[in-house]
C-alpha cells in the first residue's frame, strides 16, 4: 500500500544538503513494522557478496561507479561549485528543524553528494538539482535512513535547507518493493512540495526521491525557478534516480 504523508525531506542540491540521516541514534527496525525495508534482497537484486563493500575505501570506490553525474540528468545539465560533498560530514535534522552538518554516523562507510544546474535561460531560471549515495555497514542501518526520513518528514513540516532557502508543503508517498510495479528497490520515498529561496524567490515546485537497496541508498532533489514546471523538474529527478538504481545493480549483481 502506498503511504501519503504530510511533511518534508532535506535537499540533496549542494554538498551540505543530503538526505542522509544519523542512523546510528536508532535501534534495529522492526521486521513487521511499516517503516521496515520490503522485500529481502534475495527476492529482488541477488547480490554477489565479494561485489559488496566491507571498508571504506571500497565504499568509496562504488559510489564513484553509482553516482549520477551530468549526464544522468538529461541534456544541458552542469556541474555545480563546490561540486562534491566533504565526506567527513553529512547533514543531520536538528530539533529546530534546520540542517546541521556533522560527523556521519558509525553505520555509515562512505557518502558523496553532488551538486548540479540546469542553467538559466530566456524566461526560465536555474534548477539546483543534487545527487546522494551513502553506503552503510548493513542493510538495517540503511532501512533505518528510509525510516528516519518519514520520521523526519512528519516532525518537520517546514525546514530550513541552509540560510534563505526553505522547504515545505510537502506531499510525499513510500513504496515497499513489488508494491504498485515498484520493482527498482526495497524501498521507495517520494516527495514534491514549494520552495522558497532568497536567491530565486518561490514558491517553487519542489522534488525529492530516495530508494534504499541492501545497504545502499540513493537520493536525488531538484528545486525549481521561474518558469520551469513541475514535469520538467520531477522527469530529471526521475531519470537521474533511476540511472543510479541501474548502475547499483550493476555494480553488486551476482554474475550468471
Amino acid at each position: 500500500m502506498t503511504v501519503l504523508l504530510a511533511g518534508c525531506s532535506g535537499a540533496a542540491d549542494d554538498p551540505g544538503e543530503a538526505e542522509k540521516r544519523d542512523a546510528s541514534a536508532s535501534a534495529s527496525p522492526d521486521p513487521g513494522g511499516s517503516t521496515g525495508a520490503g522485500p529481502s534482497p534475495e527476492d529482488s537484486l541477488v547480490p554477489d557478496p565479494a561485489r559488496l563493500p566491507k571498508t571504506r575505501a571500497e565504499a568509496r570506490d562504488l559510489i564513484g561507479r553509482v553516482i549520477a553525474g551530468p549526464d544522468s540528468f538529461g541534456p544541458g545539465v552542469v556541474k555545480r561549485s563546490p561540486y562534491e560533498s566533504d565526506p567527513a560530514t553529512w547533514p543531520v535534522l536538528g530539533e529546530d528543524c534546520v540542517w546541521q552538518q556533522r560527523k556521519p554516523a558509525y553505520s555509515v562507510l562512505a557518502t558523496l553528494t553532488r551538486s548540479f544546474e540546469l542553467p538559466a535561460e530566456e524566461g526560465k531560471g536555474p534548477v539546483r538539482l543534487g545527487a546522494v549515495v551513502t553506503v552503510h555497514r548493513a542493510r538495517e542501518d540503511a532501512a533505518w535512513e528510509m525510516a528516519e526520513s518519514i520520521e523526519e518528514s512528519m516532525r518537520c513540516p517546514t525546514q530550513q535547507l541552509r540560510e534563505g532557502e526553505l522547504i515545505g508543503s510537502m506531499v510525499a508517498a513510500a513504496l515497499l518493493g513489488g508494491e504498485s510495479r515498484q520493482t527498482t528497490s526495497e524501498d521507495s520515498l517520494s516527495e514534491t512540495g514549494q520552495y522558497q529561496s532568497s536567491e530565486l524567490g518561490g514558491p517553487h515546485h519542489y522534488s525529492w526521491q530516495q530508494a534504499q537497496t541492501l545497504q545502499f541508498t540513493v537520493a536525488v532533489t531538484g528545486k525549481g525557478a521561474k518558469g520551469r514546471t513541475e514535469r520538467e523538474i520531477d522527469d530529471l529527478v526521475v531519470q537521474a534516480q533511476a540511472a543510479m538504481l541501474v548502475r547499483l545493480e550493476s555494480a553488486v549483481e551476482k554474475q550468471s
